[in-house]
C-alpha cells in the first residue's frame, strides 16, 4: 500500500460495470485510490480517466497487472476473460475483485481457486445483492433463530423482455458461458445460499429453454444489438438443487417470458418457525402466533447507502486485514458447479452430481 495507507486499485474494463465500480469506490476515497485503468477500447478508458481523475491509462490488462504501484485489481470485462485475468493478477501478487460469474465454467472457477490458494491473495466475487439492506436485515433474524431451520427456498428473476446485447458476447456461449442462468441466475444462487446459511449443494436437476432469442424476440434495452452476431444460449432456466443437509433450493430465471411479472428478483425462505419473502427492495417476515398467520412488512430505508458501497468497503477490509470475503473464490466455484450441472441436466434429462474435487 502507499504511504497514505490507501489501497491502490487498477480497473480492467471501463464499460458500464466498470463505471459502477468507479462510482462506488469513489465514495471511499479516504480508504482507496483508483490509480490505473484500461479497456479493450482505450478511448473509453481515457474518457473514464479524465472523468474520475485517474492518473494512468495502461495500454493493456497485462501492463496494468504488472504495475508495482497497484495492490488490487478489479476485473470488469466479459466472462471469458475473468479467469485468465484473475489468475494473472494473483500470480503478480495482486488481490482481485472479479465480476460475476467468477468463471466461464466450473473448470475455470477451479483454476481460480487453485491459484488463490497458491498465492494467498484475496479473491472476491462482486455479488452486490447480499449486501443490500433487506437481505442483511433478514439474515440477522435468521442467525438469531427466528425462522428456525430453513428446509427449502425458492428464488428467481423473471424478466419479461430483457435479452441484453443480442448477438454480442452476452448471447454467445463461448464468451458468456450461457444466458440468464449465468447472467442473473448466478446472483440469485449467491443470495439464496447466503440466506440459507451456505449449505453444501450435492446434486442438481434442471432444464433450459431458448424460445425467444433465436427468433429475435424478447429484446431488452441493455447493450447494443449486433444483428449479424450469434444467439446460442438459453432465455429461461429452471432447476432444483439438493443439499448435503437435506434442504433444497428451486431456481427460476429468464431474460424473456410470457408471464405476469414485474421483473424483480425474489427469494422465498421456508423455515420451521417462520418464513421470509424478498422482492426487489421490499419483503415480509411470515410466521404464526395464537393460531393466526402473522406478516411483518419490511422495506429498505430511503437513506440507505446501498449494497454496492458496502460490497466495496468489504473488499477493502478483506485486503487490509487479510480476511476471507463473504463471496470468496469457493462461493464462486459453488455457483459455477451448479450452473454447469443445470446445463448438463438439461442436455441429458437426468440428475447431475456435483464434482467438488480440485
Amino acid at each position: 500500500m502507499g504511504s497514505s495507507n490507501k489501497i491502490r486499485i487498477g480497473l480492467i474494463g471501463a464499460g458500464n460495470i466498470g463505471n459502477v465500480h468507479l462510482q462506488e469506490f469513489g465514495k471511499l476515497g479516504n480508504e482507496c485510490e483508483i490509480v490505473a485503468i484500461t479497456d479493450a477500447y482505450l478511448p473509453l478508458a481515457e474518457q473514464r480517466a479524465q472523468q474520475y481523475g485517474i492518473a494512468t491509462v495502461s495500454p493493456s490488462p497485462e501492463a496494468l497487472i504488472a504495475r508495482s504501484d497497484i495492490d488490487a485489481v478489479i476485473v470488469a470485462v466479459p466472462n471469458q476473460s475473468h479467469a485468465p485475468l484473475t489468475i494473472s493478477a494473483l500470480e503478480n501478487g495482486k488481490h482481485v475483485l472479479v465480476e460475476k460469474p467468477m468463471g466461464l465454467d466450473a473448470a475455470a472457477a477451479k483454476d481460480i481457486v487453485r491459484a488463490q490458494r497458491r498465492h494467498g491473495k484475496t479473491v472476491m466475487v462482486a455479488h452486490q445483492m447480499r449486501w443490500e439492506w433487506l437481505p442483511l436485515h433478514v439474515k440477522e433474524q435468521i442467525d438469531r433463530g427466528e425462522l428456525g431451520r430453513i428446509y427449502t427456498a425458492k428464488t428467481g428473476w423473471y424478466r419479461r423482455k430483457g435479452i441484453p446485447g443480442w448477438g454480442t458476447w452476452f448471447t454467445r456461449h463461448d464468451q458468456a458461458g450461457g444466458g440468464p442462468l449465468i447472467d442473473i441466475g448466478v446472483h440469485m444462487l449467491d443470495l439464496a445460499f447466503f440466506l440459507m446459511g451456505e449449505p453444501k449443494p450435492v446434486s442438481v436437476y434442471g432444464s433450459t429453454y431458448a424460445e425467444f432469442g433465436p427468433r429475435r424476440k424478447g429484446i431488452g434495452t441493455w447493450g447494443k444489438p449486433d444483428w449479424n452476431g450469434v444467439y446460442d444460449v438459453e432465455d429461461l432456466a429452471t432447476a432444483i438443487i439438493k443439499m448435503e443437509d437435506g434442504s433444497s433450493l428451486t431456481l427460476e430465471v429468464s431474460w424473456a417470458v410470457h408471464m405476469n411479472t414485474d421483473s424483480s428478483p425474489f427469494v422465498h425462505l421456508m423455515g420451521s418457525d417462520g418464513g421470509a419473502f424478498l422482492r426487489g427492495g421490499e419483503g415480509k417476515f411470515l410466521t404464526e402466533r395464537f393460531d393466526q398467520t402473522v406478516d411483518v412488512p419490511l422495506a429498505t430505508p430511503e437513506n440507505d447507502e446501498g449494497g454496492r458501497v458496502r460490497l466495496s468497503r468489504h473488499f477493502l477490509e478483506c485486503v487490509r486485514e487479510c480476511k476471507t470475503p463473504w463471496t470468496s473464490a469457493e462461493t464462486g466455484l459453488r455457483s459455477n458447479l451448479i450452473i454447469d450441472a443445470i446445463y448438463e441436466s438439461s442436455r441429458t434429462g437426468g440428475e447431475v452430481k456435483l464434482d467438488w474435487s480440485l
